[in-house]
């Protein structure tokens, strides 16, 4: 797998800047950058199609090195290793020391279960970590389809925290039709595994990201949405998770406010055809960028790619006439796709700056 480019397409990233000017949706800055180190996951979960990848593809520190000098002009401060599952790269501390080296923020988005074979790397080149939480023990490993994922990532944290105690490890969990009546329980396990704080988002059925380049079928879909029913059930869920953990609402351990968790509930309803989806508050397209581990470029999770790192520059795929068409034609309100998302990212101004 080869980490260079062509030389015609080795534009300097400081002449990127030059010629664009002051288009209005160009991308000064970049705060965010979502990596895909590797492709391929060691789950098999039922919300997910990413397992059934076979081809595995890795973006190395020799694939990410003709793209520091983007990296540096777009001034990225925060990393995420997302995938697939970063930690089946086969050499993840070496591309976390290239990143580290720019004073770039790591955060590790792991299923866990190679945290504690992996502990001492994570602890010495990761900032902080996020863990996949689905449920308490036997309902995390029901849909992760692994014997004991559960006891394994437990362990993994503990590991991890014996050699660096003061790591931040965060849970996140996907609701869906497995676990929709355990977000309480969910939050407890969450404590009794020492998790820093638990979010919820709801599980996505309708894009083509997580390996669906065709989408997936109704039958599919029901697999994992909820029907009438159970919404009503996750409904009572999220009420009762409302009123009996409203300290840990407070404090941010459940990091959702309450109308984000409420957000979840009328997500399901708007699929059942019940409202009308509304898109989430979210400039991700102007703040961060996807690069997946074949190196394709995307503006975040679902739409659709710009460019190749293995072709072009990072900064020259960001602001190439195709994104800059993107962007401006890009009414979150009203686009298909962002009506649907189920996750979202939006920064102020001045954390752009």
């Amino acid at each position: 797998m080869s980490g260079t480019m062509s030389s015609s397409s080795a534009i300097p990233a400081s002449d990127v800047v030059r010629e664009l000017g002051a288009h209005p949706h160009r991308i000064r800055a970049l705060p965010v950058l979502v990596l895909f180190p590797h492709n391929r996951c060691n789950c098999r979960c039922v919300m997910c199609d990413i397992w059934r990848i076979r081809q595995g593809r890795e973006i190395t520190a020799r694939d990410l090195e003709p793209h520091l000098e983007s990296i540096r002009a777009l001034g990225v401060r925060w990393v995420v290793f997302s995938g697939g599952e970063p930690q089946m790269h086969t050499d993840l501390p070496a591309l976390s020391r290239a990143l580290r080296a720019e004073g770039i923020r790591l955060t590790l988005l792991t299923a866990g279960l190679l945290l504690e074979p992996q502990a001492r790397s994570v602890a010495d080149t990761i900032d902080d970590v996020i863990v996949s939480l689905d449920g308490p023990p036997e309902i995390h490993d029901r849909i992760r389809r692994v014997p004991g994922a559960f006891d394994r990532l437990a362990r993994g944290v503990d590991a991890v925290r014996k050699l660096r105690p003061e790591m931040v490890v965060r849970g996140r969990s996907t609701v869906q039709k497995a676990n929709y009546r355990y977000l309480r329980e969910t939050a407890q396990s969450a404590k009794q595994i020492g998790l820093n704080s638990i979010s919820f988002l709801a599980v996505d059925v309708t894009s083509r990201a997580f390996n669906r380049p065709d989408g997936w079928t109704p039958e599919a879909q029901s697999g994992v949405a909820l029907n009438t029913e159970e919404v009503r059930e996750l409904e009572a869920e999220v009420e009762a998770l409302i009123r009996e953990r409203s300290q840990d609402l407070a404090t941010g351990y459940v990091v959702e406010s309450v109308e984000k968790l409420r957000r979840i509930v009328r997500h399901f309803r708007a699929h059942l055809g019940q409202l009308a989806p509304v898109a989430p508050r979210c400039n991700a397209p102007w703040v961060s960028a996807v690069v997946e581990a074949d190196g394709t470029v995307r503006p975040c999770f679902f739409h659709r790619a710009l460019g190749n790192i293995r072709e072009k520059p990072l900064l020259a795929i960001l602001n190439s006439e195709q994104a800059l068409n993107f962007r401006e034609r890009l009414d979150i309100a009203s686009d298909p796709i962002c009506r649907r998302c189920v996750c979202s990212l939006y920064l102020s101004p001045q954390d752009v700056l």
